[in-house]
């Protein structure tokens, strides 16, 4: 049996994403800053014309789920980081947004196998998105650092002919997505 795990000391094979929504840019830059100060000080050429690290400036969280899809499925990239900001209103459009951001982005990761990390603060006022963007600590540099490690480890996983081969051996059917009728009750309780 083999123990993996991934690493912070091998970034120079490692290709990023930055997927940034515009909409609420006093917390989205900041934490794209804390981001890009992380994979800088880990080895990571964060420069937009260098070759590690690209970023894709959408209007809004509620857009970055399917640019971050889109990205995965190029297989150009060992992570994609999304940022942005979703802040509670008066009514329950944050409900709307913030869940169907969240549900987006896993999906992103869970269908292309490529890490997609989580960097949409989800807050009840501006105040608290600030706290995590720079006042109080910056949650870009956390979403940096788990994303230098789950790419080196799917990286690591990806060489291993043992994983290579359960994950090749899986039909295409497998990796299909599921539609609602899929969990119809007669489907789940095993009838037709």
């Amino acid at each position: 049996m083999a123990v993996f795990e991934g690493n912070f000391t091998n970034t120079q094979p490692l290709r990023f994403a930055l997927v940034i929504g515009r909409f609420n840019d006093l917390v989205t830059t900041k934490l794209l800053e804390a981001c890009q100060d992380c994979l800088k000080r880990h080895g990571v050429d964060v420069n937009p014309q260098g070759t590690q690290v690209d970023y894709v400036w959408v209007p809004g969280s509620f857009e970055v789920p399917v640019v971050a899809r889109q990205l995965a499925i190029s297989n150009r990239y060992d992570a994609i980081v999304c940022l942005g900001a979703v802040i509670r209103g008066q009514t329950p459009h944050f409900d709307y947004v913030s869940s169907e951001v969240a549900k987006g982005i896993a999906a992103a990761s869970f269908q292309t196998g490529v890490p997609v990390i989580f960097g949409v603060l989800t807050t009840d006022t501006m105040q608290q998105a600030l706290e995590r963007a720079g006042i109080k600590g910056n949650l870009g540099w956390e979403y940096a650092m788990t994303a230098l490690e789950m790419g080196s480890l799917m990286k690591q996983l990806r060489s291993n002919p043992a994983q290579q081969h359960s994950v090749n051996s899986l039909p295409n059917s497998a990796l299909k997505s599921a539609n609602i009728g899929d969990f119809s009750p007669e489907v789940m309780e095993g009838g037709t």
